[in-house]
């Protein structure tokens, strides 16, 4: 979509997807990818919806994570967007991830959230610290782009972008490999 919607035009959108189903909603806000955030009280009057239920919340804010479940209670799901803050996100309230890392690794994304919710925090940032390579070269290139090269490279997948993305670049191949030997997935 090329116009950027305003914070009111953003709640009527959502209010009318709303409207047309009875599913629990989550909202996705990746200023990143759309140019627009979708500020904290925008969600706290997105959350008056009965079937808006979360958040997945990708802009890399700690602070406006924080102020959304401040704004939105602690019965409102805030989900991590971002590999390399979900265990700060769980600090504050988050209840997880929809990742990017765990399509590559979804057991031990899997448990470092578990951990992070049982309140085993050394363990929890133990593999927070195990999985941030991936956190970083997973991102080296527009996603889906790195994660695409790595499951082809694991064999899940035949590598196919959609244009105007291309394949990896070599030097991104590079990067993952290791990782990919490493944690015996090659």
């Amino acid at each position: 979509y090329y116009n950027k919607p305003t914070q009111e035009g953003l709640c009527q959108y959502f209010r009318e997807v709303a409207q047309s189903t009875s599913l629990p909603l989550i909202i996705y806000n990746i200023p990143g990818r759309t140019g627009v955030n979708v500020l904290p009280e925008t969600v706290a009057r997105l959350r008056e919806i009965k079937n808006v239920v979360g958040i997945k919340e990708a802009s890399g804010s700690l602070q406006q994570a924080s102020e959304v479940l401040h704004r939105c209670g602690n019965d409102f799901i805030l989900l991590s967007g971002d590999d390399g803050i979900t265990l700060p996100m769980m600090a504050i309230g988050g209840r997880g991830s929809i990742s990017v890392v765990s399509n590559i690794l979804p057991k031990r994304v899997a448990q470092m959230v578990k951990a992070a919710l049982e309140n085993r925090w050394e363990e929890a940032q133990k593999i927070h610290y195990e999985l941030l390579p991936w956190s970083i070269h997973l991102f080296a290139e527009t996603n889906p782009i790195p994660v695409k090269a790595a499951l082809a490279m694991m064999g899940k997948i035949g590598e196919e972008i959609r244009s105007p993305l291309t394949s990896a670049t070599p030097a991104t191949r590079e990067k993952l490999r290791p990782l990919l030997q490493q944690f015996g997935l090659l």
